[in-house]
């Protein structure tokens, strides 16, 4: 409280009565696979296509992280958690792999890798001219990297001590074309000239054997998908190069299944996050089927599953190739939370860059394969290739609809995060209300939007935190129960027009 001594004005800020509830974000990416470079077991984000091939590289043959990756920004995707893995096996990164090196004193220097016709470098070392008034206490170089004969690069005043002027300091640090360590035989360094022929660098291609350890890694050492606990903005989890390691036979379909039931329990484990599986290549509609049934019995309200892959244009080969849905489908997502909203079913939403499926789908098929839980990828002449199925792979019917489970998911975080500022406050009736006023706000926005059902904000939800919520013994265990309840809206799936016959000139009267 402000202590008044002296007559006067005073003006004082205070806080609001209630505070209001910000919405988080709804679509962000995580992806789990193979890269032709980039940080390995480290969660990287990325907001658009150009930034991905920047830190991992382009499309790797056998791979299919980029394609998913890519298909996710084609098709609406804003922001993307990548995490590479299979690095190890699959050999170092292109830029860091030096040519035929040549040493000068105790250092060696190399170029980096570079295209077939990249001209040579020469580097060139010469003692730097003295301080004018001044005796150096230590001998200093100029080095000059050259391009074809061309001056590309100059480091000026650099020496062998250790610190910022440290000749392999700096080289790591600001030069693109050549690199520099020490060998034995001591750190000194003279005057001279040598010449680089840049080196070409190995096709990039995936690791011929990969574990599942390898993909769920460990959350106490950041790696593979567990290292995204630490990652709160993630709401969907993809790991489209398990199929590509399954195809080359890196790893079996146990692996398989141990790596998305991993990828399951995680997303169950978090509980703001939906795993989105592809099924093995080459599968038809019985043979998904039975695979679901009898193989992975996987049963989560986390988790959607989408069927058959799609084909897609791979520049990598310059050909079409088959891909598995995934990456276009966390995209499909995107897109929809960001014209209608997470409460809407993210189907019959056309599936950009798709240009074939791997399977053409019957309707007696897909009868068989949507009460599963099995979405279906299909084309329709004239409107394109589509989603074509919302639900989840859950056997309880309150969590049958995807976008029921992600509207949950939603409102949830939002909550969670916009009434922090209530731990620590004096549990009361004022506090009490000021909850109520504030979840109420917040869900009759949500209403307004579409996102609940009913007439009327009170047919929409309720709130409940009062004497009856909070007895006095909740009370003297420091705790506030706010009970909450919300009707989310389901989607259309079936629709039905039933059409009689009229006798001819009877009269109609709409009731």
């Amino acid at each position: 409280m402000a202590t008044y001594l002296s007559p006067g004005v005073y003006v004082e800020e205070v806080e609001a009565g209630s505070r209001p509830i910000e919405g988080v974000g709804t679509a962000v990416a995580a992806f789990i696979g193979f890269a032709e470079r980039g940080p390995c077991h480290e969660p990287t984000l990325v907001t658009n296509w150009s930034q991905f091939t920047r830190q991992f590289g382009e499309f790797v043959e056998g791979a299919y992280l980029a394609h998913a990756v890519y298909g996710y920004f084609a098709n609406g995707g804003g922001a993307a958690y990548v995490v590479r893995v299979g690095a190890a096996a699959a050999g170092s990164s292109p830029e860091a792999e030096p040519a035929a090196a040549a040493t000068i004193g105790g250092y060696r220097l190399a170029a980096l890798s570079a295209a077939p016709d990249a001209p040579e470098i020469t580097v060139e070392v010469t003692p730097s001219p003295a301080t004018k008034g001044e005796r150096s206490t230590e001998d200093t170089f100029t080095v000059v990297v050259k391009r074809g004969g061309k001056v590309e690069e100059t480091f000026e005043q650099v020496g062998t001590k250790r610190g910022r002027t440290n000749l392999a300091t700096v080289i790591k640090e600001r030069s693109k074309l050549i690199t520099v360590e020490e060998v034995s035989g001591g750190r000194a360094l003279r005057a001279g000239s040598v010449t680089l022929a840049p080196a070409v660098p190995e096709p990039a291609s995936a690791p011929a054997r990969v574990t599942a350890k390898e993909y769920v890694g460990d959350v106490a050492d950041r790696t593979g998908f567990s290292g995204l606990e630490t990652v709160d903005e993630v709401t969907m989890v993809a790991v489209p190069d398990l199929m590509s390691a399954y195809q080359r036979g890196a790893i079996d379909l146990d692996g398989v299944h141990a790596v998305q039931q991993a990828v399951i329990s995680h997303c169950e484990l978090m509980g703001d996050r939906m795993a989105i599986l592809d099924p093995p290549p080459g599968l038809g509609p019985q043979q998904v089927k039975e695979w679901l049934v009898e193989q992975a019995r996987y049963d989560s309200r986390y988790t959607a599953l989408y069927w058959p892959w799609i084909t897609a244009f791979d520049p990598a080969s310059g050909k079409n190739v088959s891909l598995p849905p995934s990456g276009h489908m966390a995209g499909v997502w995107a897109r929809s939370d960001e014209s209608r909203g997470v409460h809407k079913a993210p189907a019959n939403e056309v599936v950009r860059g798709a240009l074939g499926l791997a399977s053409q789908l019957t309707k007696p098929e897909h009868d068989l394969l949507n009460p599963l839980g099995i979405n279906c990828i299909r084309s329709f002449p004239g409107r394109g290739i589509r989603v074509w199925g919302a639900r989840t792979l859950s056997s309880d019917a309150e969590w049958r609809y995807l976008n029921v489970r992600r509207l949950f998911n939603y409102l949830e975080e939002s909550i969670l995060n916009g009434t922090q500022w209530v731990v620590f406050e004096p549990n009361d009736d004022a506090l009490w209300a000021r909850i109520r006023r504030t979840i109420s706000a917040f869900l009759v926005n949500e209403w307004r939007k579409g996102a609940l059902f009913g007439l009327t904000p009170d047919e929409a939800f309720y709130v409940r935190c009062d004497r009856e919520t909070n007895p006095a013994e909740s009370i003297d265990a420091g705790q506030v129960v706010c009970e909450i309840g919300v009707a989310p809206v389901k989607p259309a799936e079936f629709v039905i027009f039933r059409l009689a016959q009229l006798a001819s000139g009877t009269s109609l009267v709409n009731e």
